[in-house]
């Protein structure tokens, strides 16, 4: 019997509003979760906090800091944040779901891409951050896993959890928070972080979508940070042979070494982004990069890590057990990249040593490859929730999920994997899943009858999306019941295909008329039709009575299902109005004030008059009367 835990929150309501379906993925502080906001009936994603971590008031106040700055935000291409809240151990935000995958999943798939289409994701997500900059915000964690591209083509960033005010961080005292192949050197060495460290790992990125590789690699942390400090960021076109010169000088642009020389915000790249594509073909735009794939990186560089601070030279580091001995930097500015430097392989033994003897006693944790290997556990005929949890148990992540038809394999359940079971692989690295979509071709079943949830439910059992939920009147079914379904019963589709529900309102009804009537009254008429009533709580004046019903929603005659509730608007009576004195005024002159003031007029003449000349009114002129109320006029007799 299969004993593995399941994860706990799967399947509950938290905060008892949002309904945990699945997990999303799981990082170094937070899991993501699909979930439902049964208040507001939408899909959301829950990031929720690790409880380990939940009760660290510092990364309490990170969570809560990336709710309030993204809320402030309330841009397009920004992941937006709806709500923030706690419940016991878990502390949590609520956020836009998008469904797709992430800019690191298209280049594990693609490898290289198209001019065109870096520049189409790279545009979006300056956007986003430009418009952080300028509400004064620095993101500090830019890198392809968050950067989300919708199933619509919409690109977001996501994970503000490292946003911090500009300015106000300009040193740490031996450690920052980043991803080691995304840091600018100033945060390496001085700690400071700025928009500018953010356009430098735009760069990074962008170098990254046009060459399938990062510019930065090595077998160790250590290695990857000496590059950052001592080492231009490459030109793409020296991998990729024939990739414009406005794209090289783009990359190089944004990724000085030099901050001062750096667009100054993702504003100023955006703009220089732009001026680069202007300058493209549209064949150099949609020329075809020549690798086929993506190069192969260790994972744990893309993770978010608490990472030892370089220390000055006259600064001892561990009490002066070791230091880090780096070659003097060279200078970064406009024009011709300088030489690069080669660190001699004592140099970088002895970087690598320093950083090691760092990591074991500094301030924080940072999590690098240990070098040692574990086994893929077996996965096949697994649920997809029992083979992830497998694999989180061994210490490996999900890389992704395909999902694939089968004839023979249940719906839901591991068909097979990348490494498969029993393949040797590096700790913390990932594994990558293909489950079955059942039969490539299921039956719509028939849910007439059903309620809206077990229809919902049917339909997912069988491999389809429950879709759009309209209503319509029928004799036979209960009101909540299921007339039916879009495409019919029995219908042929493929699987994960939506179907629509058409739900009973139950019988029609014929609305009754109440207006003028007392609430008493009122409430007797509907209740008598099978209808509910609402009755607001403001008045209005009008015609009617005091405390008759002035308004009705729907009106009379109109149709509603039995139990649909119909709205009411108690009168507080007529409005008085000002009465304009028209004695000694023409008839038709005297009328259109009179009426122009909100009264009926009624013209009354003496036997025998032909004049047409006011001589008196019913209601004298700047007394009140009540709006609508009949005013009459007499002309003057013989």
């Amino acid at each position: 019997m299969d004993t593995t835990l399941q994860d706990p929150l799967v399947g509950q309501l938290l905060d008892g509003r949002y309904r945990v379906d699945a997990r999303i993925a799981v990082g170094g502080m937070a899991t993501v979760y699909r979930a439902v906001d049964t208040r507001l009936d939408r899909v959301l994603a829950l990031k929720v906090m690790h409880p380990a971590l939940a009760t660290d008031a510092t990364f309490v106040e990170r969570f809560i800091r990336e709710a309030k700055s993204v809320a402030r935000l309330a841009h397009p291409n920004v992941v937006a944040v709806f709500d923030q809240g706690a419940q016991g151990q878990y502390v949590y935000l609520a956020m836009e779901y998008v469904a797709g995958c992430t800019l690191r999943d298209v280049l594990r798939d693609r490898g290289a891409l198209q001019p065109r289409a870096a520049l189409d994701i790279l545009e979006p997500v300056l956007a986003a951050l430009g418009a952080a900059h300028r509400a004064g915000f620095v993101h500090r964690d830019m890198k392809p896993e968050n950067v989300l591209i919708g199933d619509d083509g919409r690109v977001k960033v996501a994970d503000f959890g490292l946003v911090r005010a500009v300015g106000s961080v300009t040193s740490t005292t031996g450690s920052v928070l980043g991803t080691v192949s995304y840091l600018a050197p100033e945060q390496i060495e001085h700690g400071t972080a700025d928009t500018r460290t953010d356009v430098y790992a735009c760069g990074v990125v962008l170098y990254e979508m046009l060459t399938g590789a990062k510019p930065h690699t090595g077998d160790t942390p250590a290695q990857v940070i000496y590059q950052h400090l001592n080492e231009d960021v490459p030109a793409p076109s020296a991998l990729v042979p024939d990739l414009p010169v406005a794209l090289d000088g783009l990359v190089a642009s944004a990724t000085a070494r030099n901050p001062e020389v750096r667009p100054f915000d993702a504003v100023a790249l955006l703009a220089e982004a732009r001026e680069a594509r202007s300058e493209l073909t549209e064949s150099q735009l949609d020329a075809l990069p020549p690798q086929a794939r993506a190069e192969e990186h260790d994972a744990t560089e893309d993770r978010t890590s608490v990472i030892p601070r370089l220390l000055p030279a006259d600064q001892g580091v561990a009490h002066h057990t070791s230091r880090l001995e780096t070659p003097p930097q060279e200078p970064a500015g406009p024009g011709p990249r300088a030489s690069r430097l080669r660190m001699p392989r004592r140099s970088v033994m002895a970087a690598v040593v320093a950083v090691l003897l760092v990591l074991g006693i500094g301030t924080g944790v940072w999590y690098i490859n240990s070098g040692q290997f574990t086994r893929v556990p077996s996965l096949l005929g697994q649920t997809e929730k029992d083979a992830r949890q497998r694999l989180s148990d061994a210490g490996l992540d999900v890389k992704g999920v395909d999902r694939s038809y089968s004839d023979t394999v249940t719906r839901g359940t591991v068909i097979s994997s990348d490494p498969d079971s029993g393949a040797r692989i590096r700790r913390n690295d990932g594994v990558r899943l293909v489950v079955s979509r059942g039969p490539e071709i299921v039956r719509v079943p028939d849910v007439g009858g059903l309620s809206l949830a077990d229809a919902r439910h049917e339909l997912e059992k069988a491999g389809l999306v429950p879709g759009m939920v309209t209503k319509d009147f029928d004799e036979e079914t209960p009101r909540g019941d299921v007339i039916g379904t879009d495409p019919e019963a029995g219908t042929e589709r493929h699987p994960d295909s939506a179907v629509a529900l058409v739900v009973s309102r139950g019988a029609p009804v014929d609305v009754p008329g109440v207006t003028g009537l007392s609430v008493a009254d009122a409430t007797a008429a509907l209740d008598e039709a099978g209808l509910k009533l609402k009755v607001l709580p403001d008045r209005i004046n009008s015609p009617e009575v005091a405390g008759d019903i002035a308004h009705q929603s729907p009106a009379e005659g109109a149709r509603a299902g039995e139990g649909d509730t119909i709205t009411l608007t108690v009168s507080k009576g007529p409005r008085m109005v000002d009465v304009p004195d028209v004695t000694g005024k023409d008839v038709d002159a005297a009328t259109a004030e009179l009426e122009d003031a909100g009264f009926e007029v009624e013209v009354k003449r003496p036997f025998l008059s032909f004049s047409d000349t006011i001589a008196s009114q019913s209601v004298g002129g700047g007394k009140q009367a009540p709006e609508g109320s009949t005013i009459t006029i007499r002309t003057k007799g013989l």
